[in-house]
């Protein structure tokens, strides 16, 4: 079973983000959810990205690194939007790293400083329509196409967090299937 490093998104450790945790737990993996905003969660996108420019983007990418360095070196590091942001550069750029589960967003390989390793699966996840992950799709093709062990899931629809639960954009039918392909995905590394 895998141990998971997985990053919550701009709202906050929401319910809907524990909820999927626990549903890979339920499967027999370990699942940390680092809390990033010491409680707090947001009812919207903007909401969040206010409170994180004010807190400062970097202080809470260190507080991201810092449990990535309590936990050892093995992990599948995951992250939900903003999340990705430090879990890419994680899986990206620490040895001993077993994958990447990037959800809503892909950042640009060149942004960490070098090629993705060859050794480190990636899922990749996003809608199509979804204005924050258009943004994104470029560099999530390139990865995609860099290395054999990448894949890219694209759903129809415009909604950006759809698979937290606990928000008004879930998809369950396409939250579902993301679900089932992080599944196998965890199983296989």
């Amino acid at each position: 079973m895998a141990d998971v490093l997985l990053y919550h998104h701009i709202q906050g450790l929401t319910d809907g983000v524990r909820g999927f945790a626990d549903t890979l737990r339920q499967g027999g993996h370990t699942v940390h959810t680092p809390d990033l905003f010491e409680g707090r969660t947001f009812d919207s996108i903007e909401e969040g990205f206010g409170f994180a420019r004010e807190l400062g983007l970097d202080t809470i990418r260190s507080r991201g690194a810092a449990v990535a360095d309590d936990l050892g070196p093995e992990l599948v590091y995951g992250g939900f939007s903003f999340g990705v942001t430090i879990a890419q550069r994680l899986a990206q750029t620490r040895p001993g790293a077993r994958g990447a589960l990037l959800m809503y967003s892909c950042l640009p390989v060149s942004e960490f400083g070098q090629t993705w390793p060859s050794e480190v699966p990636v899922q990749i996840h996003g809608k199509e329509g979804d204005e924050f992950f258009d943004e994104d799709l470029p560099a999530a093709r390139e990865l995609a196409g860099s290395t054999a062990g990448a894949e890219l899931f694209v759903y129809p629809g415009d909604q950006h967090l759809f698979a937290d639960s606990s928000l008004a954009g879930y998809d369950p039918e396409a939250a579902a299937l993301l679900m089932q392909r992080v599944q196998a995905f965890l199983a296989s590394v």
